[in-house]
């Protein structure tokens, strides 16, 4: 009886309160809106859409009192200066999709404490850049393959996919708006950094219902500052970066999280990257967040560049891949993906076969490696010994390409 009056009693509050009840549900809706950038509430069903489109962006200019300092380009360090606007696209499954992109004041991002990026590391990112050539005209490198990969990402993430060309020709308007913020220096670039993150305010290991996407911009000096060095690796076989069936050919955060305790034992023992190696056989895989190529001269007295094949354990890497295709090109040397191990490069080094070791990457373009510190062993690369070393011709000839010395559709001009 007690209880039957009880849920009386609860019956007449709430019609007492509905009113308020409703407007406490329509306060929260409108707040969810401000936060995730939902459009205003439709009562039909909404239109699918796959994805967002460059021809339905607006963009809002940041007023001069939000203009930032541009610092000189000798001063900039990596990741610490970000230019005067951003772009962000919405997506939201009960919405139908995606949402218009939008061109804005560079800003904070608000979260929900659940988002499942914050618990579930549910994020992508891409790094690519825009280069000031020669002639004055704004170009970027090869935006594609960076595209291609970001849905491969997205798809491995549970968060949705895209068309890449549409987020090129948004990217190139963001570029457009903050064009000043490309360095008028040759070796400076403007590095971009498009990311997509899910942000469903629930827990739970799940698909994601609402993702982010935005792109940031930063300024970046040259990867070299003069004099020519070798970087230091250290190979230590009880770290693995990626296994086969996991996602260590993504460009998702947590491939990359995890080796900077790594990273840290190899500074500890004065090296300056990690040589990741995989399996009992110690498979070359990565060196620091860089691709590795060995040019080396086979047991039949040939030349032969290699680098490991796309099984995987390797990030598809776009500058990589344009170093295989100038390679192709030349056809001056065999070209080859093949798996490389420890005991390979410890027997070429002994036999004074093996040329060059060097890695290759977006921030560094190509960056030679001269020595590997192995089980107590110090192996020493001659890299920077050859008298015309074959990555200075890779990383020489890509220059010219981004900086317009070179008209190549690799290079993809801004208007």
């Amino acid at each position: 009886m007690a209880t039957l009056t009880s849920r009386k009693s609860f019956l007449r509050w709430v019609l007492r309160h509905q009113h308020k009840l409703k407007q406490m549900v329509r306060t929260c809706h409108l707040k969810v809106k401000e936060v995730y950038g939902l459009d205003e509430y439709r009562n039909e069903e909404p239109e699918s859409q796959e994805t967002f489109k460059f021809s339905e962006l607006t963009t809002k200019l940041a007023d001069p009192d939000q203009l930032r300092l541009k610092p000189d380009v000798s001063e900039l360090k990596f990741g610490q200066v970000f230019s005067d606007h951003m772009l962000k696209a919405f997506y939201h499954e009960r919405l139908g999709g995606w949402q218009k992109p939008v061109i804005i004041p560079f800003e904070n991002v608000s979260l929900h404490p659940a988002a499942k990026v914050l618990h579930y590391a549910i994020e992508l990112f891409e790094g690519l850049k825009a280069y000031r050539g020669k002639d004055g005209r704004i170009r970027i490198f090869r935006p594609d393959l960076n595209m291609n990969r970001m849905n491969s990402s997205a798809l491995s993430s549970g968060l949705p996919t895209f068309h890449g060309e549409e987020l090129i020709k948004c990217i190139n308007r963001l570029v457009q708006v903050d064009q000043e913020w490309v360095p008028h220096k040759e070796g400076a670039s403007l590095y971009i950094r498009p990311t997509l993150i899910g942000i469903d305010g629930t827990l739970g290991v799940a698909k994601s219902e609402s993702a982010l996407l935005f792109t940031i911009l930063c300024p970046v000096d040259s990867y070299f500052d003069g004099k020519e060095e070798g970087v230091s690796l250290l190979a230590d076989p009880r770290f693995a970066r990626a296994w086969p069936g996991g996602c260590g050919d993504r460009k998702m955060g947590s491939n990359y999280g995890p080796t900077i305790r790594v990273q840290t034992e190899a500074i500890k023992r004065g090296r300056q990257q990690v040589l990741w190696l995989y399996g009992p056989e110690e498979y070359l895989t990565e060196v620091g967040t860089m691709n590795i190529f060995a040019f080396y001269i086979d047991d039949k007295g040939d030349k032969v560049l290699a680098t490991p094949p796309l099984n995987g354990l390797i990030l598809p890497g776009v500058t990589r891949q344009s170093i295989i295709d100038l390679a192709l090109e030349y056809k001056e040397f065999r070209v080859e993906e093949k798996l490389l191990t420890m005991k390979d490069i410890i027997t070429l080094q002994r036999q004074n076969r093996i040329l060059e070791l060097f890695g290759s990457g977006t921030a560094c373009i190509v960056s030679p490696i001269s020595s590997i510190e192995y089980m107590d062993e110090l192996i020493e690369i001659p890299t920077l010994q050859q008298k015309s070393p074959i990555f200075k011709r890779f990383r020489d000839e890509l220059y010219a390409i981004q900086y317009g010395h070179k008209k190549h559709p690799w290079a993809m001009p801004i208007e």
